[in-house]
């Protein structure tokens, strides 16, 4: 069994950055494309950023192009999100998906790895 495991979550003021980190406990990396989500409390689960297996290709949400990047080190098992001029709608519990394929996107039925998540939490 993968296990995802999401750290770097916390508190901060809007307009301020942060990263966090998504580790797997094997090497499933290298074929397969991974995404960030989000959720809060009511909204459900919603796609952030996806990027494919060799790093070649990412794409994002809306809320958050041009403000968040997304990235992996395939030799650490690691996926990265980088967040920067954050806002409180921006506040969730983010958690990193591995794809069944190389390629995926915001369609979360193409994810079968999911991480219990790590909170961000942005106030104003």
């Amino acid at each position: 069994q993968v296990r995802l495991v999401e750290s770097g979550g916390g508190s901060v003021q809007a307009g301020a950055s942060l990263r966090i980190s998504c580790v797997a406990s094997r090497r499933l990396f290298t074929n397969n494309a991974m995404g960030w989500f989000r959720q809060t409390p009511g909204n459900g689960r919603e796609f952030v950023a996806a990027i494919s297996y060799n790093g070649g290709s990412s794409n994002y949400a809306n809320s958050v192009k041009g403000r968040f990047t997304i990235s992996r080190d395939n030799a650490k098992n690691a996926l990265y999100l980088q967040m920067n001029n954050l806002k409180p709608e921006d506040s969730a519990l983010y958690i990193c998906a591995a794809a069944r394929k190389s390629y995926s996107g915001s369609d979360q039925s193409t994810y079968n790895y999911w991480g219990q998540g790590t909170q961000v939490t942005v106030s104003s």
